[in-house]
């Protein structure tokens, strides 16, 4: 009886991908570090450029202007949302994305020929050192070259560590599982903010170098963590070939001896991959791999100009410029970042029941609304009162929570989890580093635009973004295809289905029907 009881339990874990074990829970836990450390990045960036002993250290030109403003809010003066229109302050935030982009082309090597544990680890270790580095700046170029190694750790991690969740995770669960990583940026962001929030308070105006030095707790986990990290199947098949030991590993962790479909598939792919190993990148520019590559740039390029950075880098700025003082401003933030996280959990909860183009829909929706009304309020609160009133402020700042949730079990999680799961194995490494090195790129371009286009544009600024998200909403309703509940190695059998990309898979087995037979 018990026997037979187990090999139904065999059976229901098969069908369905493998089941949750804790050994995949825990290692997929401490893989999902390396989020919490992009998180916590760009959380305590955007707090620190609102503290002022920390601008009166290195940037004496904006503080003095943010000085000047509290004088000249009082006669009404609209010049506020110029105050941080520094390039030299922006380099502060958007330098880390100049580094992340090369790590990031640079770790799709190692984590292709060495395994996705080895570029883990190495994001935990440039990071480490890239936080200690600016916890004990002395000027700004300490600073610009702390951020630079930051964005060598997160390039890293960011490049495997979505990778890492998506091949560990069975595939009925791969969902949840990979939204983890989206989890751990908002618990990030979170924690960034509540250090920030307590650091400023301290009257020796040190409070900043805590906040950039607390970086390093995450690191440490993230890199002693690694050490013990198991690596994936399809990667030990990819970098080893043994097959026996990938094998033995699939049965740890999916909890069940019957692996051999998902190993049979592990092992095609892996050959697959094999044979268009000496071409690296060059395989994305094959036309098989169309699909994919407009993918590997298309959501990328979306989730940046969500204006979800907007909020990240200069939500302490954005509320400061609404009225709100320093501890208010960062108080406001705080909350906003307890919204996004809480519904990013909510995201896992709901991903593999509902889909990911459900989520992007509603999700889309829901940001263009906020954003819009963000505008309108700001605008009509400008012509009226020439500054924004209190009342105004408290509606900002709920329409914001209202925006972050909405990006938060959106284009938040799944901008990672898609992309790490719609790739083949043979161009998965190389795809990822693009999606990743096109989200740099694009990150790196709003940090630096934000403060000039607040300073035009004005409330314009929101009405820019919330044309974005409806182009995109409108777009993953037409082009992407529904991955949920799918094996990781048979997802790009998808693309054939679909109703436009179909068309270009069908063409291109013709031509090579045809080459073949000639």
């Amino acid at each position: 009886m018990e026997e037979k009881e187990s090999r139904k339990g065999a059976m229901a874990a098969s069908e369905s991908g493998g089941k949750i074990t804790y050994f995949v829970v825990a290692s997929c836990v401490m893989a999902a570090m390396g989020g919490v450390i992009f998180g916590y990045d760009i959380g305590v960036s955007g707090g620190v450029m609102s503290m002022g002993p920390f601008l009166e250290r290195f940037f004496p030109k904006v503080y003095k202007l943010q000085e000047e403003d509290r004088i000249r809010r009082s006669h009404n003066n609209k010049n506020h949302y110029c105050l941080f229109n520094s390039q030299l302050l922006t380099s502060f935030t958007s330098s880390l994305y100049v580094s992340g982009f090369i790590a990031t082309l640079l770790a799709s090597s190692v984590t292709r020929s060495w395994g996705r544990k080895p570029s883990i680890f190495l994001g935990g270790v440039v990071f480490l050192a890239g936080s200690a580095l600016g916890g004990s700046a002395q000027n700004v170029a300490m600073l610009i070259i702390a951020r630079l190694l930051l964005g060598v750790g997160v390039g890293f991690a960011n490049q495997s560590v979505p990778l890492y969740l998506s091949e560990m995770a069975p595939a009925r669960y791969r969902g949840a599982i990979s939204n983890g990583f989206q989890l751990c940026i908002g618990i990030g962001f979170l924690t960034a903010n509540f250090t920030n929030y307590e650091t400023q308070k301290i009257k020796e105006g040190y409070g900043w170098r805590i906040s950039l030095a607390t970086a390093a707790v995450p690191a440490s986990i993230l890199t002693l963590g690694s050490l013990f990290l198991p690596e994936t199947p399809n990667s030990i098949i990819q970098t080893t070939k043994d097959v026996h030991k990938a094998e033995l590993m699939l049965r740890r962790i999916r909890g069940t001896n019957d692996v051999q479909d998902e190993l049979a598939d592990l092992v095609e792919a892996s050959s697959e991959s094999d044979s268009n190993a000496q071409h690296g990148f060059l395989n994305l520019l094959q036309r098989k791999y169309r699909p994919e590559l407009a993918m590997a740039f298309a959501i990328p390029f979306f989730q940046q100009v969500t204006g979800i950075n907007v909020v990240a880098f200069y939500a302490p700025v954005l509320f400061r410029t609404v009225g709100f003082g320093e501890s208010g401003s960062l108080m406001s933030t705080l909350v906003s970042g307890i919204v996004g996280t809480a519904s990013t959990f909510l995201s896992m909860l709901v991903v593999d029941r509902i889909g990911r183009k459900t989520l992007f829909l509603v999700g889309g929706l829901q940001m263009l609304v906020s954003q819009v009304i963000i505008g309108v309020i700001i605008t009509v609160a400008e012509a009226h009162d020439g500054v924004i009133g209190e009342r105004y402020g408290y509606a900002v700042v709920v329409l914001v929570c209202v925006y972050v949730a909405g990006f938060g079990w959106s284009w938040g999680p799944l901008g990672w989890l898609v992309p790490s799961e719609i790739f083949p194995l043979e161009i998965r490494s190389a795809a990822q580093s693009v999606t990743v090195a096109v989200s740099f790129v694009f990150t790196f371009a709003v940090a630096q635009s934000v403060p000039p286009m607040l300073c035009k544009f004005q409330a314009g600024i929101f009405f820019f973004y919330g044309g974005w998200v409806a182009v995109m909403t409108v777009a993953v309703r037409l082009f992407l295809p529904e991955t949920k509940n799918v094996p990781i190695e048979k997802v790009a059998g998808l693309w054939e289905k679909h109703w436009f990309w179909g068309k270009l898979t069908r063409k291109r087995d013709c031509q090579e029907t045809t080459s073949v037979s000639s």
